[in-house]
Parts: C-alpha cells; structure tokens; sequence
C-alpha cells in the first residue's frame, strides 16, 4: 500500500514535463494511471480526451462508458427500457386532440386534392376516346343514300361505298323464284334467298370476290349472276358461290329502304 501511494506521487511530477512536449495525450495518462494506482480495483469516472483526438486509452479506461439519456435518440432510448407508454417527438410540430382545430382544414385539402385528380383523369379519358371516334366527314361518308328510279328490271348498278364497289340488281320474277328454288345442300356456303335481300326484287351486295378480292363481272358466267376471270369463280344471280375457288358467298353490307324507292348503305 505504501508503495503504491509513493508511485501515485511520483507519477505526476514525472509526468509534468513530458505533458508540456506531448500535450493532450500525456494529460490524459497522468490523470487516469495516479487513480489506478491509488483508489480501489473498481470502474472509476475518467476525464474525457478533446473532441476530435484521435488517442484512445487502454482498456481500463475504454470500459468506463458514461450512459447519459440526454446524449440517447429516442429509439435507442426505447430499446434500452421497452414500455408500452410511447412518447412522440413534438418539438416541431403540435399535436391536437381528436376533433379540434386542423383536422377539418386537413380532410378539406385531402378530399380537394383527390377530386382534382378525378376530374383531370376523367378528362384524360374522355379526351382518349373522342380522339379515337371518328370525325364528322367520316361519319358523312360512311353511309351512302341511293336512288333506285332509275334501274331497270334486269339490269345492275355499280355504286362505290367506302371505298368498295357495291352491286345493287333489279332482279325479274323469273330469277327471283330461280333463286328460291336452289337447294341449300348445292352450295357451298348455304343461305337461303330471302336471308339475303331485304326486298325480293333488289340485291343489294359488296362486289369484291371472296377468294383474293377481285371485282367480278356481272351478268357472266355459268349462273348468269357474277363471274370473277382471275381465278373462275361462279356467283349465281343470289351472290352464292357456285363454282371456284372462293370460299364464301358476297358480302352483303348492312342497308335499308328510306323509302320504295331509295336505299340507305351502311
């Protein structure tokens, strides 16, 4: 013990001029090894090195860690000591009881801004389809009035509809009761007659074959209807497939009568 407290005296007269060449580091080891020395073997408050020192003490001075809260963030501050009471952190804002004063405020400017967005992706919409429908001089153009006066019993008039020519013929009696008269299991697509004229005596079809979309003669072939010279399709006075290579009969567009007289394509 004796030798002990003679070590802890000399210590700090030894220490003196080398802490005037050393500076913060010799400081630091005359003040901490004096109270090693002298008090008992137990974890004892150590003087703190300047911020920004790069020295570090030995290991009995590196396990004195000071725990102070203040110096704790919130969350370490929970970890340490888990309770079920959770403080929120309101020094920068305030924190109101439910139903007073900025809730209103706060659910006006919300359910403002949610209708805002509404109506600029309704308009988005609306505008998307409106540019995808069709102008009006399409729409103009996409149906086709014609005056049927001045086509005589027996004779076909060609007519162009976007684009397609369109076969309209002033069938006789005679063809019409021809027509009736087919068998459905001669055809290669079956449709009766009457399913494909809307009145008996004008026929009213696309004239664009149905094998590759050439235009067909009227008035030729072996059925005295329609007759397509690029590959020898047959069509009979109905617009049914006879013969050849065409698959379908000819289309028949949508239509219908205004009047006795005239007709409206599409």
């Amino acid at each position: 013990m004796a030798l002990r407290r003679a070590v802890a005296t000399l210590v700090p007269k030894i220490a003196q001029p080398v802490t005037e060449t050393l500076g913060p580091i010799a400081s630091h080891a005359s003040a901490c090894y004096p109270q090693l020395l002298a008090g008992p073997l137990e974890f004892a408050e150590r003087p703190q090195l300047p911020i920004g020192s790069s020295f570090r003490s030995f290991a009995a001075d590196a396990v004195a860690a000071q725990k102070e809260e203040t110096k704790l963030t919130p969350t370490n501050r929970i970890s340490l000591s888990p309770t079920p009471y959770i403080k929120y952190d309101e020094h920068s804002h305030k924190r109101f009881p439910p139903g007073t004063e900025g809730r209103p405020f706060a659910y006006f400017v919300q359910t403002g801004g949610r209708f805002l967005y509404a109506s600029a992706a309704r308009l988005a919409v609306l505008k998307i389809v409106l540019s995808l429908s069709a102008a009006a001089d399409t729409m103009a153009i996409s149906s086709l009035e014609v005056d049927l006066s001045g086509v005589e019993e027996g004779t076909t008039i060609t007519v162009k509809w976007r684009g397609k020519p369109v076969f309209i013929r002033h069938r006789t009696d005679a063809e019409i009761q021809d027509s009736a008269e087919v068998a459905l299991s001669e055809l290669r697509d079956p449709q009766k007659d009457v399913d494909r004229a809307v009145n008996p005596k004008y026929l009213v079809v696309v004239g664009i074959c149905t094998h590759l979309g050439c235009v067909p003669i009227a008035g030729a072939g072996n059925y005295h209807g329609w007759f397509c010279p690029c590959h020898g399709s047959h069509y009979d006075i109905s617009g049914r497939i006879r013969e050849g290579p065409a698959p379908y009969n000819l289309e028949v567009p949508e239509y219908r009568f205004v009047d006795e007289k005239k007709i409206l394509i599409g």
